[in-house]
């Protein structure tokens, strides 16, 4: 039987076919997971560009759209399944189609028809008026069987040259069917630089292919999907939610960021190393750690996510400015033996930003863990200030290796040499810190590879990191008053209360406006006292 003959059923449970040689997993079957269909004329509202960073991203950059971005759309439900560019307000030179039938620039076409589905996922991803990457170069729609078919799973996998690929799908599978499905896209995202950027699903447990380690999994906030962790090792996913009401139509929120930090990194909004800047690690990396956490957000030292919210939800803003601190090489490299302590060292180079990235390269041996150390002196002028610090770390399962290099991260207080936070994860291929309310003080952020048994000797990652107090300002304007705070990192908002013994907060209904990257209230004086704060929701 020819596999590729097989169609893709919208509502079908998912059976493999497993070939002679056992090297690959071909799928016959997909789950089609978007439970609720919208009419392909519906998009999101301009209010989900507010909440992921994306309206005050385009306040303070120029042209940053996608442009010269390729992406791939992966859609379920044949024999629909296709975006009509009309209807995504693109045009039709954008596009091409695939399927096991052949290809084809044109649309309509006899390769399959319009997928309501199809047209609002693009609709978030790049369609206009409301999507994040209105400008990319390509759009390549693949039938998503034939996708996994004869490109994933190909024995010898063609490289489509898409940087971002969405995949508003998941495959319903034992265990083992999910290692061999994250095998393949672990090896093509390792071989071709792609990031696969997947849906976990509408409830229940994780599924593939959001399970692979190379891609970002993405749950929807405020809706019902999946939950960590993944069902064959206990890895944390999702890596990250967006607002939907299902996972179909948060996903391509984030393939569209990271199409736009892909277009950033290349064209130098991150320094001279743009090779470094887009690679699907530190895109990754910078996407996560650029998240805002809800309030109920939690993870463990051996489990760096949450099972829920995953780094937390997106923030593009938040991810492009730490991009724009630019690369930040660790300032020292040490060995201990393997399994030994490594506090900080008597280096005394510091970082010269609070809010960057690296891309390096970590050695262990079999018998020492090597270290890297990025040192922060993170102070105010305020001197009771107290600081956050997110950072994380981000490195790929290797090509064609069932396993990864184990990686940890650290945050030591460096002149007392206290352990302040640590992510240790044994099955992950991603570590998260978050630590609120550090006082001042001189920090060491740490990459440790563990030796022993390893992959490799040496292994690559992308690590981001933000160390922030946020400052609110309340002055005079005319008879009025001035409320003031910083536009970066975004996610807060004011609340005021006329009573601190036994406060009662509400939020701050006006609108702030955005003047020489602060975020500015007008706010009404009154008889009555009034005190305020800012949170993050």
């Amino acid at each position: 039987m020819d596999i590729r003959s097989l169609l893709v059923s919208a509502k079908a449970s998912a059976s493999f076919h497993w070939p002679e040689s056992g090297t690959k997993v071909r799928l016959v079957l997909l789950n089609w997971f978007c439970a609720v269909l919208v009419s392909q004329t519906v998009y999101a509202a301009d209010s989900y560009l507010d909440t992921i960073g994306a309206t005050l991203l385009q306040r303070v950059t120029t042209n940053l759209n996608g442009k010269g971005i390729r992406v791939a759309q992966a859609e379920a439900g044949a024999p629909t399944w296709e975006v009509n560019p009309g209807a995504v307000g693109q045009p039709l030179s954008l596009f091409t189609y695939y399927s096991s039938s052949g290809s084809s620039p044109n649309y309509p076409n006899a390769l399959g028809s319009e997928s309501s589905h199809a047209d609002t996922v693009a609709g978030y991803f790049y369609g206009l008026p409301a999507g994040l990457a209105t400008n990319i170069a390509q759009v390549n729609n693949y039938e998503a069987g034939y996708f996994y078919n004869s490109i994933i799973a190909s024995l010898t996998p063609p490289n489509i040259n898409d940087r971002v690929v969405n995949q508003s799908f998941n495959f319903s599978a034992t265990s083992s069917q999910q290692q061999a499905i994250d095998s393949n896209y672990d090896n093509y995202a390792a071989q071709y630089n792609t990031l696969f950027v997947s849906g976990v699903g509408n409830g229940g447990a994780v599924n593939p292919p959001a399970t692979c380690y190379n891609g970002v999994g993405v749950g929807a906030y405020g809706g019902g999907s999946s939950t960590g962790p993944t069902p064959d090792n206990g890895r944390a996913k999702p890596d990250l939610t967006a607002p939907a009401g299902v996972t179909s139509y948060s996903t391509p929120q984030v393939a569209g960021a990271a199409a736009l930090l892909a277009q950033a990194g290349l064209r130098g909004d991150g320094g001279s190393d743009t090779n470094s800047a887009a690679d699907i690690r530190a895109i990754k990396a910078l996407l996560l750690n650029g998240a805002i956490k809800p309030t109920d957000w939690t993870n463990a030292t051996s489990s760096p996510l949450d099972a829920r919210y995953g780094a937390g939800v997106l923030n593009v803003f938040n991810s492009y400015k730490q991009l724009t601190g630019g690369k930040q090489a660790y300032v020292a490299a040490t060995s201990v033996s393997a399994g030994s302590p490594h506090p900080p060292t008597a280096a005394t180079g510091t970082l010269s930003t609070l809010s960057g990235w690296d891309f390096n390269t970590i050695t262990s041996s079999h018998t020492s863990d090597g270290v890297n150390h990025y040192y922060f002196n993170v102070t105010n002028t305020a001197s009771n200030a107290t600081f956050t610090a997110t950072a994380t770390l981000v490195w790929n399962r290797q090509l064609n290796k069932t396993g990864i290099n184990n990686l940890d991260l650290f945050l030591y207080e460096a002149n007392s040499g206290t352990l302040i936070a640590a992510s240790t994860s044994t099955v992950d291929n991603v570590e998260h810190l978050f630590v609120s309310k550090m006082l001042a003080g001189r920090y060491d952020l740490q990459v440790l590879k563990n030796g022993g048994v390893t992959v490799s000797n040496t292994e690559t990652y992308a690590l981001a990191f933000e160390f922030f107090t946020m400052p609110l300002g309340l002055t005079r304007a005319g008879t009025n008053m001035l409320l003031a705070w910083p536009i970066y990192p975004a996610g807060f908002v004011a609340d005021s209360t006329t009573d601190l013994a036994a406060p009662t907060w509400s939020a701050v209904t006006t609108a702030p406006t955005v003047v020489n990257s602060q975020n500015s209230l007008i706010l009404n004086t009154s008889s009555s006292q009034q005190y305020y704060r800012l949170r993050r929701p």
